[in-house]
């Protein structure tokens, strides 16, 4: 009896650090700095897109690379040859709400440059 309840308690302390750890990474992610990614996608695959983006003044040098996104029906709306703007987080390679650009308007829209601030 006295292993079952070692054992139960070991799983219920486990249990509790994942929640807090889960909690503290979505804290984190709240007050990491984001920056506007732009790009051009040259493959769709499940694991993410492979975008040739261009530089992110303090986060990353212009380079082609495969990214994985926060919705995986980013993966359906966007294809190759696709202009792209996203969201990026400071330690975080995820590309967050995805949207395809028109040819020629990489900029971001009032409304979304508004919330990033």
């Amino acid at each position: 009896m006295s292993t079952r309840r070692s054992i139960l308690a070991a799983v219920l302390a486990l249990a509790c650090l994942f929640a807090v750890n889960s909690f503290g990474q979505d804290k984190a992610k709240g007050k990491a700095k984001s920056y506007t990614f732009h790009g051009k996608v040259t493959a769709v695959t499940e694991k993410g897109l492979t975008v040739n983006g261009e530089k992110v003044e303090g986060w990353m040098d212009a380079m082609t690379m495969t990214y994985p996104v926060d919705k995986p029906e980013a993966l359906k709306m966007v294809k190759v040859g696709d202009q792209i703007m996203a969201t990026v987080y400071e330690g975080d390679m995820t590309l967050h709400n995805v949207m395809t650009m028109p040819p020629g308007k990489m900029t971001m829209p009032s409304d979304k440059a508004d919330k990033q601030k």
